[in-house]
């Protein structure tokens, strides 16, 4: 069942559960040096949709908050929107099964679309900043200290990702890993958006739960033929079965606009 729960976000029931070279510093080019575990950055996860007409202000905002240094910024595209007239060409039934999964743990009624979740800990629309960098003050607050993974790739060799010995507290983390399109422009021909040409950027692509992590000192290496020279790479250390963020770090090519 279909539900609108106000103008500017849309909602449906929540369903049953369903490497070698430099170290790379968020958000910088090759070469440049990590930043020191602690100092961030912070993960915002966009929910969103093509076939969803009060998605574009949220996307352009995950747009802006992707240009920080300090954020892992990632959109999700659901397929619970495709019926409507537009088929979403990003949409999955793995990201829905994400949002759902934060929704259940955020001990949401129902997942919508666009919704924000900041490093774990709460959701919004993101069509507006200020309730988005008022959870983002939350999570900063909460999380002082990171569990940064260091990430390191020459060229276009492996992914090398490493985890400093960290005192994990009420249980193990989850290490997972995203390979993301940093931007693309769709022209959408039917459904709610239907005239417009829209742009999305951080496209989640491929989302992978590397390992379950107990807080010692681990490495994993990502075969090189898995990332696209044009795409960005990031990875989430979370409390196990989608809790808070307690790191996460990015690597990616710069794009223009």
């Amino acid at each position: 069942m279909v539900k609108r729960s106000n103008p500017g976000r849309r909602s449906v029931l929540v369903g049953a559960a369903v490497a070698a070279g430099a170290a790379i510093i968020p958000g910088r080019p090759d070469g440049a040096r990590a930043g020191a575990p602690g100092e961030g950055p912070w993960a915002i996860e966009l929910f969103t949709s093509q076939g969803c007409n009060s998605c574009p202000p949220a996307d352009a905002f995950i747009g802006k908050l992707a240009k920080r240094p300090d954020i892992v910024a990632l959109s999700f595209h659901v397929d619970y929107w495709d019926y409507i007239g537009w088929k979403d060409p990003f949409a999955s039934r793995e990201t829905t099964e994400r949002q759902r999964a934060y929704a259940r743990t955020l001990k949401q009624r129902y997942v919508y679309t666009p919704e924000m979740v900041v490093d774990g800990i709460g959701h919004d629309t993101g069509r507006e900043p200020g309730p988005i960098q008022a959870l983002l003050a939350k999570a900063q607050a909460l999380s002082p200290r990171r569990a940064t993974p260091e990430l390191a790739r020459t060229g276009s060799g492996p992914l090398g990702i490493k985890l400093a010995a960290f005192a994990l507290q009420g249980g193990p983390a989850d290490v997972t890993l995203a390979i993301y399109d940093r931007r693309n422009s769709t022209p959408v021909a039917s459904g709610e958006n239907q005239g417009r040409t829209l742009e999305n950027f951080n496209i989640v692509r491929h989302l992978e739960v590397i390992s379950r992590w107990d807080g010692s000192a681990a490495s994993w290496t990502i075969a090189a033929d898995r990332i696209q020279p044009t795409q960005g790479v990031a990875v989430l250390v979370q409390r196990a079965d989608h809790g808070a963020m307690i790191g996460c770090n990015k690597l990616e090519p710069a794009y223009s606009g």
